[in-house]
């Protein structure tokens, strides 16, 4: 066998190793994120950034001075 066809071959191995790495991260990433978004990213509903209204409605707008 010739330092070529050996290269070659070694190279398709790799290569083929280095797919099927990277589908195996891409499944992982996918998974996590939609499980991430199943569980709405770890975000709390009952607490947080609650915008009300009433508290932060202007009340200059449309007063001519």
């Amino acid at each position: 066998m010739t330092p070529s066809e050996a290269a070659e071959i070694e190279a398709k191995k790799t290569y083929a190793a280095f797919i099927k790495y990277s589908k195996t991260a891409v499944y992982w990433i996918l998974a996590i994120l939609i499980l991430l978004a199943f569980f709405d990213f770890g975000v709390d509903n009952k607490t947080g950034s609650q915008y009300n209204g009433k508290v932060y409605s202007p009340m200059n707008m449309g007063v001519n001075k």
